[in-house]
């Protein structure tokens, strides 16, 4: 049945992302009984199988630590579940694995909405190596985005912002585009004196594909020198992150309402003045009572509190469970 020694039920929270998984098994009283760490999930990449198969190491030492079997319920938060149908189709997946009597699949943007409010309100913003928005009210209602690139409307993100930082600094390179310091700052960053030396070097893959993401620091930090166009890039993420922001506010019946709009993911918490800025001044004209904030928890205390609105859990126990993250903040 998932009960702890002392009877109470628990909960299984899964917050994995593509390059990191946290796990953690919570009771019913808010004790976080075990946390463990894992590598990335990624099913798009190695299949729904192997995905799970990762996965499984990390859980089998939470629920040895935690002394149980299995729990009664799985709260999985889930990177590259982008879609309902893909949301059913790995919690299916993930009930074959028996670590619960019941499961509950979401997007990993939920995790970190549910992270950053007392009660399952509000919308959040996440701007890590992609974009997403999603909103939810306590009667389940819900607002979100495909978010799976330029075919669903989808800009930004930290790998977007790299390839449009490049796409701007090679046509200024060969005088095709406007003039800015990222012709001079992308190439620098990986020890190269040109664009064309970077172009060369990412086509031929001396540069690793994945070390593009890390070109939106660069840009970050061009903007703040006073480059224009890298300043522009900027200014068009705030007004993303603004849009999606109202759209979802708008969607739930909350653009006039005192709700919070929480800020996730490694471009958002990163302290970019600019950008910081930017997202505030924009929303505080288009949604003046929304409240921002930026979410430092660990979304992995978002799962575990989806959890536990699924089994009836009170506010003690929330309040417990939210304790143990951001009074320590670790895992403990």
């Amino acid at each position: 049945m998932g009960l702890t020694s002392t009877g109470t039920a628990s909960v299984l929270a899964i917050d994995a992302g593509n390059s990191k998984t946290d796990v953690a098994v919570v009771d019913t009283a808010g004790r976080v009984l075990a946390t463990a760490r894992g590598g990335g999930f990624r099913p798009p990449a190695v299949g729904v199988t192997a995905a799970f198969d990762a996965l499984a190491e990390p859980v089998r030492r939470v629920l040895a630590e935690a002394g149980l079997a299995r729990v009664t319920h799985v709260s999985a938060c889930l990177a590259n579940a982008d879609l309902p149908v893909e949301e059913e189709q790995l919690a299916t997946a993930l009930a074959e694995r028996g670590w619960g009597g019941s499961v509950e699949v979401r997007n990993d943007t939920f995790a970190i909405l549910r992270a950053g409010v007392a009660e399952p309100l509000g919308v959040a913003v996440v701007c890590g190596a992609g974009i997403n928005c999603v909103g939810m009210r306590p009667d389940g209602r819900t607002a979100r985005f495909p978010a799976i690139g330029r075919i669903s409307g989808d800009w930004g993100g930290g790998w977007g912002l790299a390839e449009e930082a490049l796409w701007h600094a090679a046509r200024a390179a060969d005088g095709r585009g406007e003039a800015t310091a990222l012709a001079r700052t992308l190439p620098a960053h990986f020890g190269l004196s040109s664009m064309y030396a970077l172009i060369e070097a990412l086509h031929l893959e001396h540069i690793a594909h994945e070390r593009r993401g890390e070109l939106a620091p660069v840009l970050f930090a061009t903007a703040a020198g006073g480059d224009p166009v890298a300043g522009a890039l900027v200014d068009r993420l705030a007004e993303e992150v603004t849009v999606m922001a109202t759209v979802a506010l708008t969607r739930l019946d909350l653009l006039d309402e005192d709700a919070p709009v929480l800020l996730g993911g490694s471009v958002l918490t990163a302290g970019h003045p600019r950008l910081d800025d930017g997202v505030r001044a924009r929303l505080a004209a288009r949604a003046p009572k929304a409240r921002v904030r930026v979410v430092g928890a660990r979304p992995v205390l978002g799962a575990a509190l989806l959890g536990l609105d699924r089994l009836a859990a009170g506010p003690e126990a929330l309040a417990r469970a939210r304790a143990h993250w951001e009074v320590s903040g670790k895992d403990r």
